[in-house]
């Protein structure tokens, strides 16, 4: 037996299964997209309890990580996971178009959490995502704290998962979008949270500041009926050098 299908065969016994990674797979277009930009700096907003981090280190990304999480229970794991790297920075905070404190829901699963009323669609796909209480948190804008990560080599990727919440951040980056090279948000297909923006309405934005869609994730879907929710978006900032 060659070693191929011996540890075929000792995955399956542990109830794992491997798979080719091909370019099918999204994160092996990440990871081309990566090196295709030269990215070595993630700036990741609503980063939760760090398992963003956690999955660019396990593909191979060694570059710098800024994360930003406002709920102080996800933001304590995040600093727990991340306290032993010496490349990734960790803030308690939000971020959105203006300086503020204002109070956020937070949701059972933790990770909808979200300063947005959530609607039907979003309890239908999960209901342990219900709000079970709020808390203040500090808002600021990126474009008032870019300077303060962002190095003049940095080629910056941009991650955004604030559950409705995206657009405000962007608004909020103001002229520093100019800087970032590879923008991922989470875009809902349908109405999840009152008053955030399709993913239509996101593409249109973010091409009116130069940049176009490369990728689509799959995300979020609803259990019961298969229908796809949430989508992650990867962006190319155009005329990248």
């Amino acid at each position: 037996m060659n070693l191929k299908k011996t540890i075929l065969n000792l995955a399956r016994r542990l109830g794992y299964d491997i798979v080719q990674f091909n370019q099918d797979n999204p994160l092996w277009r990440r990871i081309r997209l990566f090196e295709d930009a030269g990215i070595n700096h993630v700036l990741d907003v609503g980063a939760n309890s760090g398992d963003y981090g956690r999955a660019l280190r396990s593909f191979g990304y060694s570059g710098r990580i800024t994360s930003f999480e406002p709920l102080p229970e996800a933001f304590a794991e995040l600093a727990g996971c991340a306290a032993s790297d010496p490349l990734w920075t960790y803030e308690n905070l939000a971020l959105g178009d203006k300086q503020e404190t204002r109070k956020i829901n937070i949701a059972g699963n933790s990770v909808s959490s979200s300063f947005l009323d959530m609607l039907p669609a979003h309890l239908n796909g999960a209901p342990d995502s219900a709000y079970v209480g709020q808390v203040a948190v500090p808002i600021n804008r990126l474009i008032d704290i870019f300077g303060r990560y962002i190095d003049s080599d940095d080629r910056v990727y941009l991650k955004i998962d604030t559950q409705g919440y995206e657009k405000n951040v962007l608004i909020g980056a103001g002229d520093a979008l100019k800087e970032i090279k590879l923008i991922q948000i989470e875009a809902s297909l349908r109405p999840l949270y009152d008053s955030a923006f399709l993913a239509d309405e996101a593409i249109q934005f973010l091409r009116g500041h130069s940049f176009e869609p490369v990728s689509f994730e799959p995300g979020f879907a609803d259990p019961v009926t298969g229908h796809q929710l949430q989508a992650n978006i990867i962006f190319k900032r155009t005329g990248i050098p």
